[in-house]
């Protein structure tokens, strides 16, 4: 079987790396087994992602299969907002923790975690002044 494209296999020394993609956003995740530490940028979670709504997005792959304290993560994240970045990094989370582990395949596909959102900024046409905005009309 091929390795995925965003997937490298596990490395020698027990790691994982993956890539997750929200947006224009770009993560990408190292894991293996640990205590459950999760590093974005070389900061904590909390400090990075201080939203709840965004550190729930990020811990979804792992609570899901109920991973959360048996893997160490480091992620190198960046592109887009606050929000695409932590859809990138539960992405690239849920795509590493399937090579980690096959059996939690079926489960993170099932969650609808392993599905990249391929919705993107509309780009500008010529004659508009955006994607869809037209120029304003005037009678006089």
């Amino acid at each position: 079987m091929a390795v995925e494209q965003n997937v490298k296999s596990a490395r020698s020394n027990g790691d994982v790396l993956a890539t997750g993609r929200r947006k224009t956003a770009v993560a990408r995740v190292r894991l293996r087994a640990g205590s459950g530490a999760i590093k974005v940028n070389g900061r904590e979670i909390n400090a990075y992602f201080p939203s709840i709504k965004d550190q729930v997005l990020v811990f979804g792959a792992l609570e899901t299969v109920g991973r959360k304290s048996a893997v160490n993560i480091v992620i190198k994240v960046n592109g887009g907002g606050p929000s695409g970045q932590a859809g990138a990094c539960r992405l690239g989370i849920a795509r590493a923790l399937k090579v980690f582990d096959a059996e939690l395949a079926e489960p993170l596909r099932q969650g609808g975690l392993l599905t990249r959102d391929s919705r993107m900024k509309e780009r500008k046409k010529y004659g508009l002044r955006g994607a869809r905005r037209g120029t304003q009309f005037s009678k006089r």
